[in-house]
């Protein structure tokens, strides 16, 4: 399903935001991207528009806390050089006292289970590539504790472990293990799926910040991890806007 001789990058969660502004930078890049998220229609879109524009796409249907579907997409792949594990998201802002546990435990599904399925899945074509590199896209919420967020930042937290982990077990394989940590990044749909629909709530959360974070500037980042030398590893970047100074510590223009 891919382009014999061109590196590879899976895109996982690649239906909007940061995922989809990845695949746009990484194709743009050189890669041969292969689009991955739950919804088909979005990817294949994408994939069509990057294909228009010259690139090589891929879309294809997957939901990354299906194991068995992991393990289909990756015998469907020829190789894999680069796995962006972008799935993720949050849900809700409820304290631990009252929250839900169904919502943590979707959480912590697809922001660690899902990167654990499909890093396991990649593992042996990215390390029989010779030179294979797995991002892992965390939060600041995974180094750093903040009210009403505890489900998320113990998913989070999960997840930069897991790469910490990672990185520890595969040291002396041709294999990167780079993490990036954004901070408030603005984009269409994280903050109103956090509150399920709800618009407003939604926008309180990006109230009087000049600036906040956009898709492109974490796509900036984790294409410019990826492409550094292959004996270059970004082990952590922690990403925010120059607004914030911590998950609690926010400079406000109201």
């Amino acid at each position: 399903m891919t382009a014999a001789g061109t590196a590879v990058a899976v895109v996982t969660g690649a239906s909007s935001g940061i995922g989809a502004a990845t695949a746009r930078q990484l194709a743009a890049a050189g890669y041969h991207v292969v689009l991955t998220a739950r919804r088909k229609g979005r990817i294949e879109a994408l994939a069509a528009e990057l294909t228009r524009a010259g690139h090589r796409a891929t879309a294809y249907a997957l939901d990354v806390t299906d194991r068995p579907a992991v393990d289909a997409f990756a015998a469907s792949l020829d190789r894999c050089d680069v796995l962006v594990n972008n799935a993720g998201g949050a849900l809700g802002a409820d304290p631990v006292a009252t929250g839900d546990p169904a919502d943590w435990r979707q959480m912590f599904e697809v922001n660690v289970i899902g990167t654990l399925n499909t890093t396991q899945a990649l593992l042996p074509a990215l390390t029989a590539g010779g030179d294979g590199t797995v991002v892992i896209l965390s939060s600041t919420a995974g180094h750093a504790t903040y009210e009403g967020g505890g489900g998320y930042v113990a998913a989070k937290h999960g997840a930069h472990v897991l790469a910490e982990t990672l990185r520890l077990e595969i040291v002396g394989t041709p294999v990167r293990v780079i993490e990036i940590a954004p901070g408030l990044v603005k984009t269409e749909e994280f903050a109103t799926t956090r509150f399920r629909g709800d618009e407003e709530k939604a926008a309180k959360v990006y109230e009087g910040v000049a600036e906040p974070l956009t898709a492109d500037d974490v796509a900036d980042t984790i294409t410019w991890a990826v492409t550094r030398p292959s004996h270059v590893n970004i082990d952590l970047m922690v990403v925010r806007p120059r607004a914030q100074a911590s998950n609690s510590k926010v400079h406000r223009e109201l």
